[in-house]
């Protein structure tokens, strides 16, 4: 089923949760500009949600690694996307990982009502354990798209975030002065 305006208006579309995940810099935040930006070229209302705790590049906007820009609003907890969502086709979430674990059913919710998902996050932390609500969202969805960055160590697909400073914190928020992508054989590799 196409996403168009004129299927949306004659009831023909169905909801959908899409999720996009991987480590970082695999450019998972810039495939979900690039899926909501053609929303927008449909002419689709599209409405864009991160954590207000995501405040690396910038405080409101959504911003990929490649410094590509989108208005987003932020948000303390997932229920308030349901709130602020109303009369929305397509909604995308980014830094999902960084949400509480009620999000899945939130998505659920959007698509029921025939709104398109659109979901992009870390889906393992610093020590490659599932990450947050990723694993329920990757287990509801229609379509996962699984990204990988390029080992820093040997320039294989990378699909670890390696943290490169010292914390225990499941929650530490940087860029490449903090984490590495990495393949599974240089991640596992003692220093």
């Amino acid at each position: 089923m196409l996403y168009s305006e004129q299927n949306y208006k004659r009831g023909l579309y169905h909801g959908s949760i899409e999720v996009i995940c991987g480590s970082m810099f695999s450019g998972k935040t810039e495939e979900l500009i690039r899926r909501l930006k053609r929303a927008e070229i449909a002419k689709l209302k599209v409405e864009i949600f991160k954590p207000t705790t995501d405040i690396r590049y910038n405080e409101t906007n959504v911003v990929s690694h490649d410094q590509n820009v989108v208005q987003s609003t932020p948000v303390n907890n997932s229920a308030e996307i349901l709130f602020l969502a109303a009369d929305t086709q397509v909604v995308g979430i980014d830094e999902a990982q960084f949400f509480d674990e009620n999000l899945p059913d939130i998505c659920n919710i959007l698509a029921a009502k025939g709104i398109r998902v659109i979901v992009a996050g870390l889906d393992m932390d610093f020590i490659g354990k599932p990450f947050g609500p990723m694993p329920a969202l990757m287990a509801i969805a229609e379509l996962v798209t699984k990204v990988n960055a390029v080992c820093v160590c040997c320039g294989s697909p990378a699909m670890y975030s390696y943290r490169k400073v010292a914390s225990d914190a499941t929650i530490l928020l940087g860029e490449k002065e903090s984490y590495e992508p990495r393949c599974r054989y240089c991640y596992n590799l003692v220093e």
